[in-house]
């Protein structure tokens, strides 16, 4: 039985559900996953209830003194197996000094990573985004003499990419979100492999609705991520102080928390937005469907990011969407037959996509159906469709979901992937089986789930 140690920074998140399904996946496939995490975490799901099942069974922070002993034993007996990472640490230049002491305590960690995985029969390593994490994995991989791999989003690869070309160097494969970040690999790491980089998008599920437009009294803006600076959502409070000053009646709901909170608050006070802009806090995944239902138009305004789920999910509710034409965004949204794009950075271009999408959407509102004539304001009728088409072929969660699974168990053992796909193909017909008749099914992935489950819980 093949078993992969799964590493995210913080796990579970409520942002990052896609960590979760994954490794629920690889466990139906009969793969044994030990799931870690460099920082511990509630162990709550992304709407905010607590699930034993999808919680972390080694964390790495805070460390226990014992731990990190060891670590520093086994950096010294595995030596020769990671000195090519750490003397380019201490005496090459490519790097600030701030970064190479970072690596090197990452590296300690990754040995403390190693010591709590010894003694588990871990054949593979693999962590989802390229941060401090990721020089964590492939340190421990090295260590225990297993194969590496990682994926790769957004700002992991263009914003904060230390050493990345290490990474990629150690790694067996390398996932990643979109085709633009695959050719931004392939472009800026020419020693890289192009079969080593396969593109592996993330999914939503598609709601059970038809695409409908908002009629309410004012224009209604939703924003959804975390409050940070990589979000940007001053540029939208910025914009919205312009609307207000144009005699716009719209008000504009900001759902997420993070660091940049007061900042926000501060500029919403400054340019008189209170009755206007509200910054909704943290909102549990099941209450989102109400904020998705009453907006016109649900705006990014990220400078840097992967493919957002945040878009894919107002677009599967058949929501307007306005985004900026960077990374892999433009993968998802066509501008003006799935969504809307403006120039990063401009406010002028921002403005004027949301003034096209407001007339459209009062022409919409104001449209005689009886008269039968043709109305412009039609188009997002059609973008709408469109929009939750693009979801539903390309950015499907169970069929990317699936794709991952056969795509991950191909790399990591080609030999055999035969024989997990067979065992995954038996459990799905069972489970119907073992339900109609109240029968318990044992299989060898109902074996890997309950060993997987059964391990410790680390808290380092």
């Amino acid at each position: 039985m093949l078993t992969v140690a799964y590493l995210a920074n913080q796990f579970p998140s409520p942002v990052e559900p896609y960590v979760g399904d994954e490794i629920e996946e690889l466990r139906r496939r009969g793969l044994r996953i030990i799931a870690g995490s460099v920082r511990k975490a509630a162990r709550r799901n992304r709407d905010g209830a607590r699930s034993p099942g999808n919680s972390a069974e080694v964390v790495l922070q805070p460390l226990r003194i014992i731990v990190l002993f060891r670590a520093a034993w086994l950096c010294v007996c595995r030596w020769r197996q990671i000195s090519d990472l750490v003397w380019p640490l201490i005496w090459s230049g490519s790097q600030g000094l701030a970064p190479r002491v970072k690596a090197l305590l990452h590296t300690w960690l990754g040995a403390c990573y190693a010591v709590m995985l010894r003694g588990r029969d871990v054949n593979h390593i693999h962590v989802h985004h390229g941060y401090f994490g990721s020089w964590i994995a492939m340190t421990a991989a090295r260590m225990l003499n297993v194969g590496f791999s990682m994926t790769l989003h957004g700002s992991d690869l263009l914003l904060r990419s230390a050493y990345l070309d290490v990474k990629l160097a150690n790694c067996l494969f390398c996932l990643t979100v979109s085709e633009y970040n695959r050719r931004f690999i392939l472009d800026h790491y020419p020693e890289v492999e192009p079969a080593k980089v396969v593109v592996s998008r993330l999914g939503v599920e598609m709601p059970d609705c038809a695409p409908t437009a908002h009629h309410g009294e004012r224009f209604t803006l939703l924003a959804v991520g975390r409050l940070h600076a990589v979000k940007d959502h001053a540029f939208l409070v910025r914009a919205c102080a312009q609307l207000a000053a144009d005699g716009m009646q719209f008000e504009c709901s900001i759902a997420g928390e993070g660091p940049e909170r007061r900042r926000l608050q501060s500029m919403i006070t400054k340019f008189g937005l209170e009755q206007r802009v509200t910054l909704l806090g943290h909102v549990a995944h099941e209450q989102m469907c109400s904020l998705y239902d009453r907006a016109d138009v649900v705006v990014l305004t990220s400078r840097s990011e992967g493919i957002p789920l945040v878009l894919m999910e107002a677009m599967a509710r058949g929501k307007i969407v306005l985004a900026p034409a960077i990374t892999g965004i433009p993968e998802l949204v066509l501008a003006g037959k799935t969504g809307f794009l403006y120039d990063a950075g401009s406010l002028d271009d921002f403005l004027a996509q949301l003034m096209f999408i407001y007339s459209e959407t009062q022409a919409s509102s104001q449209r005689n159906p009886s008269s039968g004539i043709p109305s412009a304001a039609r188009q997002l009728d059609w973008v709408r469709h469109a929009a939750r088409l693009q979801v539903g072929h390309s950015f499907s969660h169970d069929k990317n979901l699936e794709s991952f699974g056969d795509l991950f168990i191909r790399r990591i053992d080609p030999q055999t992937e035969s024989a997990l796909r067979e065992n995954f193909v038996l459990q799905q017909i069972q489970l119907p089986l073992q339900r109609h008749r109240s029968l318990p099914v044992r299989t060898d992935g109902a074996d890997a789930l309950a060993g997987a489950r059964g391990s410790a819980v680390f808290d380092g």
